[in-house]
């Protein structure tokens, strides 16, 4: 069995390459600062938006759905270095919004404003 890191990173790409496809710039990925780490960092297709990504996959449905498992404390962190991102490259002033890419068995949803 693979270790769940390159599982991720698997499912990360798939996700990238899916919002590339959708017409999303990609900016980072695997952002990390002291208080968490970011999927993907990328401008939407509509230039407006900072979206920062959460990507949650399963390969089944069996234990629930993959956001499921994105928690309080996840979107806190999420939030925090967010914030760590946009003071960096100086895009305080920039509109945000946070999205997921959920990944069940092969299937890919991509959810706007998620939180």
């Amino acid at each position: 069995m693979l270790p769940t890191s390159i599982i991720g990173k698997k499912y990360e790409k798939m996700a990238e390459l899916y919002l590339k496809q959708n017409k999303y710039k990609i900016l980072a990925t695997n952002f990390l600062a002291p208080c968490g780490e970011i999927d993907i960092i990328a401008i939407d297709k509509s230039d407006k938006y900072i979206v920062f990504v959460e990507v949650k996959y399963r390969t089944s449905g069996l234990y629930g759905a993959p956001t499921e498992a994105i928690n309080k404390e996840k979107i806190r962190k999420i939030k925090l270095t967010s914030q760590v991102f946009l003071k960096l490259k100086g895009w305080l002033n920039k509109s945000f919004r946070y999205d997921i890419v959920e990944i069940l068995d092969e299937q890919i949803r991509l959810i706007k404003n998620a939180f």
